[in-house]
């Protein structure tokens, strides 16, 4: 099976994560997108402000219905700060027949060489590099070095293009938290959820 990893706090999962991880299943014709929350994000000075269970049942509540968009908790049940290479890797082992690409907005390919084994996680798997609005046109070959020349010409072809919408996470906290609206930024099921868990709340 061709399986794409989404890795992410989802603090909370919204509309632009579905239309993403949509846009990919769909162009790079994957027969599963794999949800995973992360246990700690390592490009993050703090943790999730959602607890580990809230961020497992927002994203179960948002994919709830799709037939190929699964969630799994490796990451959390891994603990400690949570690196693409550990993740693919085990996912690998687990699941060895299985084709794995991984998503990635353009915004964190810049950032990609820093991260930890990035050789390592292009032999095992294939970026799907997503641009963000506004953003230009995206530098597929800061790759180059990382790779062979036939996994370069595959991510190439793998470009992949979205109607991407500008909503983040730290922002859909800070309305809750001055008491707005996020309706129509995330699930209606997620929305409620928020409200009669009370996350993102900070106690006045």
């Amino acid at each position: 099976m061709r399986v794409g990893i989404f890795g992410g706090s989802f603090d909370p999962i919204h509309l632009g994560h579905l239309i993403l991880a949509e846009q990919c299943r769909q162009q790079a014709k994957l027969d599963q997108v794999l949800f995973i929350p992360c246990a700690l994000a390592p490009h993050k000075e703090r943790g999730a402000a959602g607890t580990d269970r809230q961020r497992v049942e927002m994203i179960d509540l948002a994919i709830g219905g799709h037939p190929d968009f699964l969630r799994s908790s490796i990451e959390i049940e891994r603990g400690g700060v949570s690196y693409t290479v550990d993740t693919v890797s085990q996912l690998a082992v687990e699941s060895p027949d299985n084709e794995w690409f991984f998503l990635i907005g353009a915004d964190s390919l810049n950032s990609f060489a820093s991260w930890k084994s990035p050789e390592a996680i292009l032999r095992l798997a294939t970026p799907l590099v997503v641009g963000r609005p506004g953003g230009g046109e995206v530098d597929l070959e800061i790759l180059a070095p990382l790779t062979s020349a036939q996994q370069m010409e595959k991510i190439r072809q793998l470009r992949m293009e979205s109607p991407l919408i500008e909503i983040s996470s730290s922002n859909l906290r800070q309305q809750i938290d001055q008491g707005n609206s996020i309706r129509y930024q995330t699930p209606r099921a997620v929305e409620k959820y928020i409200q009669t868990q009370k996350i993102y709340q900070s106690k006045k």
